[in-house]
This record gives structure tokens, C-alpha cells and sequence, in this order.
């Protein structure tokens, strides 16, 4: 194995032990020994890869905004409907609940433990994936595909049913990520109310 590759997969594997020891233990709570130690690494040889733990979290940060711009770009140009767009972007949260469980607590509660640097670079990943999703809603409520709502504030409601889901969603339970995500667009985009008279 090259050596660069070599690297980059022990670069990736501390960014993932990393996250799990932060969602489990609380940023505060690890340092740059435990991260060591859990990917069986001595202390010395983890700063030569990252020159904190600042730096790791950074790149959680990162990773996981990334991963979600990522999944929107990979269908822009299949012509979806707004309401079809819509369940992708619910559908990227719940899928990576699945497979980056750890980065979400990280990315969703640990932002103001970043440099003002490093918050103002996933700031400003953030606020365009927000603009996303709002002007999804605003392409929707335009083609008449959904009813005249606020746009933005939709899109926070749709965040909030979206983002919270770490806190209870569990891999292992009766519904997967897709399911999930098909069940609450479902009550976004239908609602509660009974079509009987």
C-alpha cells in the first residue's frame, strides 16, 4: 500500500474513532491520549496527523456538511420534483444517523467549541445548505407543488424533525434511515388530519 494511502486511512480512521469517543464521552471530556489510545496509536504519532483536538473536531464538522452538500449535488440535474428533492435532503440526515451516528451530537452541539475560523468556514457551509432546502421549498410552493408557506421557516421546521432524530434514532430499530425519513415527509407533506368526512 502506498503510503499517502496508508495515511489517508489512518487520517480517516482517527477522525471516526474521534467522533464516536465525543458523542459517547463529550468533547470536554476526551483528549488527545483517549483518541490514541482507542485507535490503538501512541500519543506522539496521533500529532502527526492533527495538531489537536481542535483540529479533529474541525474536521467532523466538516466531513459531516460536506457528506450532506455532497448528497445534494450527486442528484441535481436528475429533474426531481420539489417535493422529491425535499425527501432526499430528510433522507441524507436519517442516512447518516446510520453511518456517521457520531458526527451529528458533535456537529449539533459542540459548534461553539471551534475557533472563530472554523466556525465561520462551516458557518458558511451551513447557511448554504440551509439556502438549499429553502429554495426547494420555494421551488415547490412555486410550481404549485406545495401550498403558499413561509419558506424559511419550513425549512427550520423541517430541520427540526430532521436533526433532532439523533438524540432516540437507533440503527438497529424497526425502521431504517430511508423508512424513517419517508415516514416523516410523509407527515410533513400530508400532515395529521383524517381524509374520512
Amino acid at each position: 500500500m502506498a503510503e499517502g494511502n496508508r495515511l489517508g486511512k489512518r487520517h480517516e480512521e482517527i477522525i471516526a474513532r474521534a467522533a464516536v469517543l465525543f458523542d459517547e464521552g463529550g468533547y470536554g471530556n476526551v483528549n488527545m491520549a483517549s483518541v490514541a489510545d482507542s485507535v490503538g496509536i501512541a500519543k506522539p504519532t496521533l500529532y502527526h496527523y492533527f495538531g489537536g483536538k481542535d483540529e479533529i473536531l474541525f474536521e467532523i464538522h466538516e466531513q459531516f456538511i460536506d457528506n450532506l452538500l455532497r448528497q445534494y449535488e450527486s442528484r441535481r440535474g436528475l429533474g426531481l420534483s420539489a417535493a422529491e428533492e425535499l425527501r432526499g435532503l430528510m433522507a441524507d440526515t436519517f442516512e447518516l444517523m446510520s453511518t456517521h451516528r457520531g458526527h451529528l451530537r458533535v456537529f449539533f452541539e459542540s459548534r461553539r467549541e471551534l475557533s472563530e475560523e472554523a466556525q465561520a468556514t462551516i458557518r458558511a457551509k451551513r447557511d448554504r445548505y440551509e439556502s438549499i432546502m429553502v429554495g426547494t421549498i420555494e421551488r415547490g410552493v412555486a410550481n404549485g407543488e406545495f401550498r403558499q408557506v413561509d419558506p424559511r421557516l419550513t425549512a427550520l421546521a423541517v430541520f427540526g424533525m430532521c436533526n433532532w432524530g439523533y438524540q432516540w434514532y437507533r440503527p438497529e430499530g424497526e425502521l431504517g434511515s430511508q423508512e424513517l425519513a419517508d415516514t416523516f415527509f410523509e407527515l410533513l407533506f400530508e400532515g395529521l388530519r383524517s381524509r374520512e368526512p
